[in-house]
């Protein structure tokens, strides 16, 4: 059974909207979360055809604030690219 928790909300950026005009969107993912997952998940939710998943894993950062070091968590993101002609409503709420 997939755990559609895997998928956390839609990352909605700058560079997201450029995507989503080619049919691209960006979603944060669990960290545990593979491609195929994602992929079962996000068309069984949304009802579309997904022909490729890219994950990309951001590292942990180290911020200095006030002459302290502070660490920015890292996070995993998924992009996924629809079948030619389907579109997503990412609006946000």
């Amino acid at each position: 059974m997939l755990n559609k928790f895997l998928i956390k909300r839609p990352f909605i950026t700058e560079k997201g909207t450029v995507f989503a005009e080619q049919g691209k969107y960006v979603f944060l993912v669990d960290g545990k979360a593979n491609k195929s997952e994602v992929k079962k998940i996000l068309e069984k939710e949304y009802t579309v055809h997904i022909t490729q998943v890219n994950i990309i894993n951001a590292r942990p950062k180290e911020r200095r604030q006030r002459g302290r070091v502070n660490i920015k968590s890292g996070f995993k993101k998924a992009i996924i690219t629809l079948k030619k002609g389907e579109k997503l409503d990412m609006a946000p709420q």
